[in-house]
């Protein structure tokens, strides 16, 4: 798999620091990626790691803590992006956003 394959391809993205995110890879220079329709994965249940996560979603969404979707997001220290599956797609997007009413 290169990098190019799975441009525009919805994916989880693992930052060295800045955490999980989910959306869909628009650009890619080295461990900078754009990700449009992001959301960061600040918690989640149902699943044992971030690679269940890409491959099946979530078990218990109503656990989980997904924030609000943002239109574009620019991650500057990626070390880790697997594409996700139709399923797990489907999955993430249906999980209530997380936020202060």
């Amino acid at each position: 798999m290169t990098g190019k394959n799975i441009i525009g391809k919805y994916v989880i993205a693992r930052g060295e620091k800045s955490g999980v995110f989910f959306g869909k890879l628009t650009e890619r220079d080295g461990q900078e990626v754009i990700l449009k329709n992001c959301r960061r994965i600040w918690y989640w249940d149902g699943a044992a790691s971030i690679t269940q996560l890409a491959t099946d979603g979530v078990a218990k969404p109503e656990n989980c803590k997904f924030t609000v979707e943002a239109k574009k997001n620019m991650i500057l220290d990626v070390i880790e992006i697997i594409p996700c599956t139709e399923k797990a797609t489907k999955n993430i997007k249906e999980v209530p956003e997380w936020k202060i009413q």
